[in-house]
């Protein structure tokens, strides 16, 4: 799957956001610091924390669930 730019200031796109999720970001400011995703011009907030909410509920839901001994 080809990656779509989400931050064009940056060069952010959404694979850079789902693997930022996968590395631990779990907060828009997190992905702002490591990727610095919407630290310009800011058009792209929006897109860019969606992206992160649905990459992070994926990263959630895939995790085993761990059973209570």
């Amino acid at each position: 799957m080809r990656a779509m730019y989400i931050c064009l200031c940056n060069a952010v796109t959404d694979h850079d956001i789902r693997r930022a999720a996968v590395d631990g970001v779990r907060s828009f400011a997190e992905l702002q610091t490591r990727t610095g995703c919407s630290d310009c011009c800011g058009c792209c907030e929006s897109d860019a924390r969606a992206t992160l909410d649905k990459a992070i509920a994926q990263v959630t839901l895939d995790l085993p669930i761990l059973v209570a001994a």
